[in-house]
């Protein structure tokens, strides 16, 4: 669902929108509601972020935020993805309240209500805002797109993954993500 309007909504806006268990987001100023994912989509996304946290953030090598995560793009780009990964070196990117700046890694669980706007306005968002790299999961056809950000702003074809992915030299096994849906 998106609420358009005239004026581009901020962070400020934002921020006064109701915690009502749904996932509120900015994408060019316009808003955009999601329902609670599934128990199916959350295992997905908590056995990616454990092995990440495993191999990233106990080795003191980046911190592994999990949604509901506010990542402000900018003024009028706040999202939450379902996944996101800050390496120590862009650490000043983490504030108290939410990340400010590019995430080093971006995940989104494609899911009904999300697929289409994670693999389209997602995608164009984040290659517009240099986040380096950008998985989406498809758990039904259980294989992970990778997109890596390219010299000209934009994402390369995506590497199609179903059996393991590597970020920052932490390798997901996807086969046991898989094998606990």
């Amino acid at each position: 669902m998106t609420v358009a309007g005239t004026t581009k909504l901020t962070y400020d806006e934002y921020l006064h929108f109701p915690d009502d268990g749904r996932r509120h987001e900015i994408i060019d100023g316009e808003h955009y509601v999601s329902p609670a994912p599934s128990t199916d989509h959350q295992n997905v996304s908590r056995h990616i972020q454990y092995a990440l946290y495993r191999q990233l953030e106990e080795r003191g090598r980046a911190q592994v935020f999990n949604a509901p995560v506010d990542v402000e793009l900018s003024p009028t780009d706040v999202v939450q993805p379902d996944l996101a990964v800050v390496l120590t070196e862009h650490s000043d990117r983490i504030l108290r309240s939410r990340l400010r700046g590019a995430p080093d890694l971006v995940v989104e669980i494609a899911s009904p209500s999300t697929a289409e706007r994670d693999r389209t306005l997602k995608l164009a968002l984040y290659a517009r805002h240099r986040v380096p790299e950008y998985w989406i999961v498809d758990s039904e056809k259980r294989c992970v797109a990778q997109y890596r950000l390219q010299s000209d702003g934009g994402y390369d074809e995506p590497d199609l993954h179903e059996e393991s992915i590597a970020f920052a030299d932490a390798v997901v096994d996807l086969t046991d993500v898989w094998r606990r849906l």
